[in-house]
């Protein structure tokens, strides 16, 4: 038995609770090790000894290049739980307790696996309405025209003289305008970059937390937006961009007046007095900010003010005009306190109101269910390009990073993950696709039927190219006939939102091998079972079939072959 793949960890994403009744207990294992693996748990408080164990098998669930991951899910009465796992590997079989191996079990109940207590207020959840959302993701000056400077006039001091910079002239009315062509995709969901008042096109050095850049419109401009989505059953989530401010943003603005003197020196990080704002981009400036951008001085975000200063934005914008969640700004750099601390303000204002943290790598701390309710999906992104776009990865290796994303989190998170290919910080993935189409159909067919919400940014479902940020941030290609790629993505996005399945239901791969381009996999629940085959190679492919399919999308493969770069989505007609 290879005893040192094995791994558990209490109170994690291997061990947490569902809800009051439910559990969820995983075990890693090296691949292909384990011939069974049987999990035994009890009542933690039962009043005689020894304590009583109910035996379940556990469910090899998920495999990887090096690991195999065990799972099982109980349904019991007990709130403090205590329990151990019985592994047979052929040769031997031990029972694993509190990291140990050992043959025979202890003789104190403290001395197995525990979870305490399946306390009900630890339990991560998230808004119901995020696991079944499709994402449409705008950067608002990208998407209408209009004048390229706007003066901040009618501001307070000290922003009535600024210069409120628009590159290609968005609007808020632009994107009402054009509503209903993005609800005729099947979006359910709107998210949009930043919209408050600052000084370059982006919006990410913000001036005024409390008002639309005058560049975007105005607060009832915004408000009219809100309650359009809504009226067509759509979700609004906008941009917070927390971690940092302008330079030209009032604190900091009395920071470098006033100096040592200013109420808001602690409002910032590492100050050097006299405060000066260079005058040269390349000059490292004498204040931490967002990377070495001197226009973006770094918030404070453990300050108690600063906090209250924050919570106080994220209440305003969902009392006062019922936007639906956040889209969290370089959340992996702030402190998780404030972001505790801005969850209890979200949560108050709206229980249903959606937290999503910028955090491109592995994300386990933040979704634990105190700080956020999804992150974006970056790694999804990087999986499909070395899959689908370069084909660096066979179907084996791609089998394993997503098995890798699926077991990073509590199972609750994952249905909750902000599944992208594109954002306004990264190439399009259609350049990394050559403009090949199949390639890119296939990206977007994954995309469209794992687990998570996809998030489509704006021309992707027109094409979109572009390796260089004045080319992926282009404007919007209104006059574009092209309707093969859009054509596309809302027949995909009509088949997720008709089936559950592909929404909510439980995934398992059904082939992916060594030196292959075929990955098969199904998305199931007690109502319905959808395979999905995708054929990332120059060849065509034997798909595995019973003659009870029923096609759903793509190609008809009934004589049981799937031509290079194709893609067959179906049902199977029976029960599970």
């Amino acid at each position: 038995m290879k005893k040192d793949a094995i791994l558990h960890i209490p109170l994690s994403n291997y061990a947490y609770g569902l809800d009051e009744t439910h559990m969820v207990f995983r075990l890693r294992a090296a691949r292909g090790d384990l011939k069974s693996c049987v999990f035994y748990y009890g009542d933690r408080a039962y009043p005689q000894n020894p304590v009583v164990f109910t035996k379940q098998e556990m469910t090899l669930t998920a495999k990887e290049e090096l690991f195999d991951y065990f799972e099982i899910e109980i349904e019991t009465s007990y709130t403090r739980v205590c329990y151990y796992f019985q592994l047979d590997d052929g040769k031997e079989t031990v029972f694993y307790a509190s990291d140990l191996f050992v043959k025979e079990l202890p003789l104190e109940r403290s001395e197995f696996y525990q979870l305490p207590f399946n306390h009900p207020a630890d339990t991560a959840k998230i808004p119901q309405w995020i696991k079944e959302a499709v994402v449409y993701n705008i950067f608002p000056d990208s998407f209408a025209t209009r004048e390229k400077y706007i003066s901040l006039k009618g501001l307070k001091k000290p922003w009535e003289e600024q210069i409120c910079e628009s590159k290609n002239g968005g609007t808020l009315r632009g994107i009402l305008e054009n509503l209903d062509y993005i609800k005729n995709l099947g979006v359910t969901c709107l998210y949009l970059n930043p919209i408050f008042a600052a000084g370059a096109y982006h919006k990410y050095d913000v001036l005024d937390y409390f008002h639309v850049d005058p560049c975007f419109g105005t607060n009832e401009d915004f408000k009219g937006l809100v309650e359009t989505c809504h009226a067509n059953g759509m979700k609004i989530i906008i941009d917070g961009v927390f971690n940092h401010c302008s330079w030209n943003f009032f604190a900091f603005d009395d920071v470098v007046e006033n100096g040592e003197k200013s109420r808001y020196k602690d409002w910032f990080y590492r100050l050097s007095y006299p405060v000066m704002r260079p005058r040269d981009p390349e000059e490292i400036p004498g204040y931490d900010c967002f990377a070495y951008v001197r226009t973006m001085p770094k918030l404070n975000t453990a300050n108690q003010e600063v906090q209250e200063y924050f919570c106080k934005v994220c209440d305003y914008w969902i009392r006062e005009f019922g936007i639906d969640g956040w889209r969290l700004d370089v959340a992996n750099e702030v402190n998780h306190d404030f972001w505790r601390a801005f969850r209890r303000a979200a949560k108050s204002a709206n229980p249903d109101c959606v937290l999503i943290g910028e955090v491109w790598e592995s994300a386990p701390i933040w979704l634990q269910g105190d700080q956020f309710d999804s992150t974006m999906n970056y790694d999804f992104r990087k999986n499909c390009r070395e899959f689908f776009a370069v084909n660096q990865l066979d179907s084996y290796a791609f089998d394993s990073r997503v098995t890798q994303m699926l077991m990073r989190y509590i199972k609750t998170m994952a249905y909750g993950q902000l599944n992208l290919l594109d954002s306004h910080d990264v190439p399009r993935f259609y350049s990394h696709c050559n403009g090949d189409i199949n390639r890119m159909k296939l990206a977007v067919a994954f995309q469209m039927t794992f687990i998570g919400a996809p998030s489509i940014f704006y021309g992707d479902e027109k094409g979109f190219l572009g390796t260089l940020e004045e080319e992926y941030r282009q404007p919007m290609r209104w006059e574009d006939s092209e309707d093969e790629m859009k054509d596309f993505y809302v027949r995909l996005i009509a088949l997720r939102n008709k089936n559950s399945a592909l929404r909510l239901g439980n995934y398992r791969t059904v082939k992916a091998e060594r030196g292959s381009g075929l990955y098969i996999y199904e998305r199931y629940d007690e109502h319905q079972r959808i395979t999905v085959s995708l054929n990332a190679s120059d060849r065509s492919e034997k798909v595995p079939i019973t003659g009870k399919e029923s096609i759903l999308f793509g190609e008809d493969i009934t004589n049981g072959m799937l031509k290079p770069w194709g893609l067959s989505i179906y049902s199977t007609d029976y029960s599970l």
